[in-house]
């Protein structure tokens, strides 16, 4: 397995369970219809959210450095990919407005770190999963394509929830109701987050897995720019 794409799942894995900690702790406090998970962040006990939030930004960073050491990734996918987790450490360092307070630069921070986030992450994902999905011969190949397809369809859902909010953002300035309005913000958002995890986490085993010859260090076939034979480049 990988290096970098093992450490990155796991701490992408303990910030997942820090926030489903959260989740399951507020069942009876509230209304997840409605509040987005970003709440978690507010109080004295925000820190957890902060740490959850950091462990996954962390995890998908190095996801991403896996999947360019590995030459799974060109340069626009993993640019994506740090964009998500640039945005997930701006909204974990900077907490959502209190509107029990008023609004702050925090909360604006938080917004468009939460905005720059859910854009990348589907992006990435689509970019990078693509290429691999294309035909090819022999059994390396086709677990590549296996595991490109579910991590495509995965940044395909995820577009679409983002797509949705797009759709509620215009539904609300064309009637004049606040887009949050709209839709269930809480649910939609939980949806999106979850789908966009998924997303991460099959990108992370993509990026680990040996699919070289019995379990030994993973061979990429690269072809010649002429077009002409393939090359074998082995990753440690």
């Amino acid at each position: 397995m990988h290096r970098p794409a093992r450490w990155g799942l796991g701490a992408a894995g303990a910030g997942v369970a820090v926030i489903v900690g959260l989740e399951v702790a507020s069942l009876g406090e509230m209304n997840l219809l409605r509040r987005t998970i970003s709440e978690h962040g507010l109080g004295p006990d925000g820190w957890i959210f902060t740490v959850g939030v950091a462990l996954l930004a962390v995890g998908s960073a190095a996801i991403g450095v896996s999947l360019a050491r590995k030459r799974l990734a060109g340069v626009a996918g993993v640019v994506a990919l740090t964009g998500w987790s640039v945005g997930l450490l701006m909204t974990a360092v900077f907490h959502k407005h209190d509107w029990s307070v008023g609004p702050s630069l925090s909360g604006d921070i938080h917004r468009a770190g939460s905005l720059i986030a859910f854009l990348c992450l589907p992006l990435a994902v689509l970019i990078i999963s693509a290429p691999w999905r294309g035909r090819r011969s022999g059994r390396q190949w086709s677990g590549r394509r296996r595991s490109a397809t579910v991590a495509f369809a995965l940044g395909v859902c995820s577009a679409a929830w983002v797509a949705g909010i797009v759709t509620a953002v215009l539904v609300g300035a064309d009637s004049g109701l606040p887009w949050y309005r709209v839709m269930p913000l809480g649910l939609v958002e939980r949806g999106l987050a979850v789908t966009e995890v998924a997303a991460l986490l099959a990108l992370g085993v993509w990026g680990a897995a040996r699919l070289g010859p019995q379990g030994g260090d993973e061979v990429l076939d690269v072809v010649a720019e002429d077009g002409g034979h393939v090359h074998p480049v082995r990753v440690d």
